[in-house]
């Protein structure tokens, strides 16, 4: 644990233990453990997501409440099953199983249908060595849709490394600590909480600060439809909360399109203003683009890869670790 962290809170007294709601579910043929907890790991400081060779424990608000989501891949014979289950301080329901179970299979990705998509482009010229050397790729997702943009917003124009540090600030000075010692991320009141004071102070520039602000008064006004993330989306649903979250100032068709893949799973967003995207298709042989590959010859090209749009630019990244 880091040095200039406080000292892990006290375990709860028995009268007030948390109530644990415990999920076991099988994982498809392929499925790479380690794309979930790479995505996990990226804070070397583990504020508030603490990863190993098969387990993730991570902080966030759940229903209001301070929580603790332990994720363990059990190994066994073919491609093993996941355990997960949550330590928090909120009553037992009957609901309760079937919600973590959706949360559970969105931020492993389960939902994607990755054996169609390698089937249906497993000859496509370029594309289809990709998907050979990287057989399985899934897109891991954040907790909740407002933490991916939360993050999204964090990371606009500036490094990874730069924007972990942000987070990790940010998330630290909400000061959401769940008794196992991580802290949680905030959710839409306490980022209002903070103010924009707060988020300065952590690192956000004024503009995305206020922007962070705005969001988080449209999640809290139920303005950003299907907020919890807790259902697979329909191609009008993505554009719904597409619509509503670009008219918000701050907020441009890159947030979008990657919150929608990270906090919601949606794989058919159109990546092709990534940098990281353009360059990985200028690394491709043989690629019919122009160098350097400008966003619209980046649309057109992904365009047939329809409805796997964002899945096919999850792939492009992995090309560029691929190569480093």
């Amino acid at each position: 644990m880091p040095a200039h962290l406080p000292p892990p809170a006290a375990p709860l007294a028995p009268a007030a233990q948390a109530a644990l709601s415990r999920v076991r579910l099988p994982l498809p043929d392929g499925f790479r453990p380690q794309d979930v907890l790479a995505f996990h790991g990226r804070d070397p400081e583990a504020l508030s997501e603490r990863v190993s060779a098969q387990s993730l424990d991570k902080g966030l608000v759940w229903q209001g409440e301070l929580a603790c989501l332990s994720v363990r891949f059990l190994p066994g014979t073919g491609p093993g099953e996941v355990e997960a289950w949550l330590d928090a301080r909120i009553a037992a329901c009957a609901e309760a199983p079937g919600l973590l179970t959706r949360t559970v299979q969105r931020m492993l990705g389960l939902s994607q249908d990755v054996a169609a998509f390698e089937h249906a482009h497993r000859h496509h010229p370029q594309l289809g060595p990709l998907l050979a050397k990287q057989s399985g790729l899934r897109v891991p997702a954040t907790a909740t849709p407002f933490e991916a943009l939360s993050w999204a917003i964090t990371g606009q124009q500036i490094s990874v490394r730069a924007a972990v540090a942000i987070r990790r600030r940010m998330v630290q000075a909400c000061g959401l600590r769940h008794p196992c010692g991580l802290f949680c991320h905030p959710d839409a009141a306490q980022v209002l909480a903070l103010g924009e004071a707060g988020l300065r102070g952590a690192g956000l520039t004024a503009s995305k600060a206020r922007t962070l602000l705005t969001l988080s008064d449209a999640f809290l006004a139920g303005d950003v439809p299907l907020a919890d993330g807790s259902q697979p989306l329909r191609a009008e649903d993505a554009e719904r909360i597409a619509r509503h979250l670009l008219a918000l100032k701050g907020i441009g068709p890159w947030t979008v399109s990657y919150a929608l893949l990270r906090g919601w799973g949606w794989t058919d967003g159109a990546l092709h203003g990534d940098v990281a995207v353009r360059r990985a298709l200028a690394e491709l042989p043989d690629h019919p683009l122009p160098t350097p590959v400008t966003p619209e010859a980046a649309q057109a090209w992904l365009a047939p890869l329809s409805p796997w749009r964002a899945l096919a630019a999850a792939h492009l990244w992995a090309s560029l670790s691929m190569n480093a």
